[in-house]
């Protein structure tokens, strides 16, 4: 657990700093550019005293200049600090919408447009979100997805949620599978203990909606790379 207080340590203390000064600076200037990049340090921060280093592979398989879909894989309550900090530009990310009432940090996430999402919504609810994605696609952010939309307590990959590829073939955005795997070890789900360790961040290959006559097809086709790309033990029976 020591691991787990420091990491917290760092991220109540530094994040607490950051929301006084960057969230009263980023309303006077009129963006979050500056409070996006301290935020992101200070998550490669956590990690780093929690023990925990970050292997990348594939970022070059990002389009360049292009706001796209992210999809990873979901096991562990660490797969959001692991993940953002290392994608290029800016992100918004689709999250539990009980996550914005934490004091600083939700006044933070609206600012980067991050969008709620509560579990189990009605339909009305999913496609407003669907649709405050699609904003941020065209505002210039890329948009992340845990496509599983819940975390996964035996590491295997679970069905995928179809809102992304909606999303997907509305906005013409390419896809960007991800696979997760090692931070499945550090921190379980229903655990607050983190085991210092590796965490590997594999970007595959960019999926163009365009090349799909249907949403189904695109899933497969991301499902089929994400699933190539974890180890076996990951991979749905």
């Amino acid at each position: 657990m020591f691991a787990t207080f420091k990491m917290v340590f760092v991220y109540v203390t530094l994040g607490t700093l950051a929301g006084i000064i960057g969230i009263p600076y980023s309303l006077a200037v009129g963006n979050v550019d500056l409070l996006y990049r301290v935020a992101m340090g200070i998550m490669r921060a956590g990690l780093r005293t929690g023990g925990i280093r970050v292997e990348v592979r594939g970022l070059n398989h990002v389009p360049a200049g292009v706001s796209c879909i992210f999809l990873s894989n979901h096991v562990s309550n660490l797969d959001a600090p692991v993940l953002l900090p290392v994608l290029p530009g800016m992100c918004s990310v689709l999250l539990k919408k009980g996550l914005m009432r934490i004091p600083f940090l939700g006044t933070a996430m609206r600012m980067g447009k991050f969008i709620p999402v509560e579990r189990g919504s009605r339909r009305e609810a999913a496609e407003a979100s669907v649709a405050a994605a699609a904003a941020a696609l065209r505002s210039g952010l890329h948009v992340v997805f845990f496509v599983e939309g819940t975390r996964s307590e035996s590491g295997r990959l679970l069905a995928f949620k179809r809102g992304p590829f909606y999303l997907a073939m509305e906005t013409g955005a390419p896809i960007v599978p991800i696979a997760i795997s090692g931070t499945e070890k550090m921190m379980r789900k229903h655990s607050a203990a983190i085991t210092p360790g590796v965490a590997k961040v594999q970007i595959l290959r960019a999926i163009d909606p365009a090349g799909y006559a249907t949403r189904d097809e695109l899933m497969r086709a991301a499902r089929a790379a994400m699933i190539a790309a974890l180890p076996e033990e990951m991979r749905p029976r």
